[in-house]
């Protein structure tokens, strides 16, 4: 196997005291969030949930953060920067809304809206109080062979890019999963909530700024018992600047995967492509972060883990601190949102037991 085509490098450290703090720790995204931003030179102060246990746990993790007695605690304290979150799908939105309109900015987990009310809401929040909504799309920012594909892309490796192909499976553990996972309502579908993963793949490996549905589709075929919930989806997209998606998402893992999903990306370009298994080399006993890439020269495989480093960190809090848009633009993070919303909208019934 080759070594991998980029130095080791690490995320963009701050040059000052960055202040952050955890709000809403419904999802396990939220330990991936801040360790992202406390790699990155940011200092987690506060750490808040209604739930004690959930509290209890993430401060296991993270025992510096003193524990919050409420959200306004948090958002009292002046030398707070930004709020990190991963509450219920359909509270993220309001949640960063009452973050903004406290003078501090704002990061949480996918998917950031249930409704496209609560995008509009965002995007006004934006507009009235000049902070930022940043939004954790972790299957891109915080796999490595997503990174180097995203410095290859831009380089010009595979040529202009043709289409974006997105493999989202992830596995149910059913059991373990709280009463709002299954709830229409509140989690949004499985086209809003890990399919907006893959929506925002396309639009940045494509350089795509806008995208129409050319088709959408969702299904319950393996969970009776919670006729709310989709365990399946799929949608085509036809992007403004003439590229194309497919993507598909499930909770259909099976037990004999050695991890929670078998995540690709094929990036198709006119002079050559990209795949990325991001979490498991299958049937070969390997990790994740692997990136093959076939062109003119021939076909090479890169193991990536530990080479590339999460940049989109230190980015975010230069970006927090400069009012600086290097590490995501806005309108892309709100556009990644808005597309998945109007999949789950557009989205065709396939099958409902």
């Amino acid at each position: 196997m080759q070594q991998s085509p980029a130095a080791p490098r690490k995320s963009k450290t701050a040059v000052v005291d960055f202040v952050f703090a955890a709000a809403f720790l419904e999802h396990d995204h939220i330990l991936g969030m801040s360790k992202g931003l406390s790699d990155a030179g940011a200092r987690l102060k506060w750490a808040f949930d209604p739930d004690p246990a959930k509290l209890a746990a993430f401060r296991r993790k993270f025992p510096r953060a003193k524990a919050a007695r409420s959200l306004d605690e948090i958002l009292g304290d002046p030398s707070v920067r930004l709020v990190a979150s991963a509450g219920v799908p359909c509270e993220r939105g309001p949640t960063g809304c009452a973050v903004m309109a406290a003078g501090k900015d704002y990061f949480c987990d996918k998917t950031a809206f249930t409704q496209m009310a609560q995008l509009k809401a965002a995007r006004a929040a934006v507009r009235r109080t000049g902070r930022k909504f940043s939004v954790y799309y972790s299957e891109r920012l915080h796999v490595e062979c997503a990174v180097r594909a995203g410095e290859l892309v831009r380089a010009g490796a595979v040529g202009d890019v043709v289409q974006v192909l997105g493999l989202g499976p992830h596995r149910l553990r059913k059991a373990s999963r709280p009463g709002w996972f299954f709830e229409r309502a509140k989690y949004g579908g499985i086209l809003c909530d890990i399919g907006s993963h893959q929506f925002e793949q396309f639009l940045f490996y494509s350089g795509a700024t806008d995208a129409t549905v050319a088709r959408a589709a969702v299904g319950n075929f393996a969970n009776p018992d919670k006729p709310e919930f989709e365990d399946f989806g799929e949608a085509s997209l036809a992007g403004n600047n003439g590229t194309s998606s497919y993507v598909r998402v499930d909770w259909l893992t099976p037990d004999g995967l050695s991890t929670w999903g078998d995540g690709r990306t094929v990036i198709l370009g006119t002079a050559g492509y990209i795949e990325l298994r991001k979490y498991v080399d299958v049937a070969r006993g390997g990790r994740g972060d692997h990136l093959i890439l076939v062109d003119a020269r021939g076909e090479r495989r890169f193991d990536l883990h530990g080479k590339v480093g999460f940049p989109f960190f230190g980015q975010l809090i230069r970006d927090c601190i400069d009012r600086t848009e290097d590490a995501m633009t806005q309108e892309h993070t709100f556009k990644a949102a808005e597309l998945c919303l109007k999949a789950q909208a557009a989205a065709q019934r396939l099958f409902q037991p």
